[in-house]
């Protein structure tokens, strides 16, 4: 079970679990078992899904593919927007969770557990990992940006 980090900002309220790594734009890592693997599963950050409205469509690119860090991964359509989402490492793409096709919604429903996006073979996790955020400073992120929407 995930400890998690928490901010209310208006009427919402925002989760950062603190047991991951995170990129500036959203995207969470987690390192698979065993310890010491350069495997990880990817998701989007509950900041992310409820910022972006009901998720419609998943489309993860398909096993096998090659990614560089920065590339987009997948694409997520909501009620409001279609979202490129980008790699936070550079790897292959080994797995896809495949609730994604009969209920992209757990996206919304669980973000941090049964809505992961895609499991990634890392290339070269220890330099892909020095890149991330640790919880406390994608905190700082999501805070940040929560109190700039609110003023705009």
């Amino acid at each position: 079970m995930s400890e998690y980090l928490q901010t209310t900002v208006d009427k919402f309220t925002f989760r950062v679990a603190t047991d991951r790594l995170y990129t500036p734009h959203g995207v969470w890592v987690l390192s698979m078992p065993p310890q010491g693997s350069s495997r990880v599963r990817i998701g989007v950050t509950d900041f992310l899904q409820q910022h972006s409205g009901d998720v419609a469509f998943v489309n993860v690119k398909p096993t096998g593919t090659q990614l560089k860090a920065g590339e987009e991964f997948a694409d997520m359509e909501t009620m409001k927007i279609t979202l490129g989402l980008p790699s936070p490492i550079t790897g292959t793409l080994v797995e896809i969770n495949p609730s994604l096709e009969l209920t992209p919604e757990v996206v919304n429903q669980d973000p941090y557990g049964e809505g992961w996006l895609a499991v990634i073979e890392g290339m070269d996790w220890e330099s892909d990992r020095a890149k991330l955020l640790e919880a406390p400073a994608y905190f700082a992120v999501v805070q940040s940006q929560a109190e700039q929407e609110l003023k705009s």
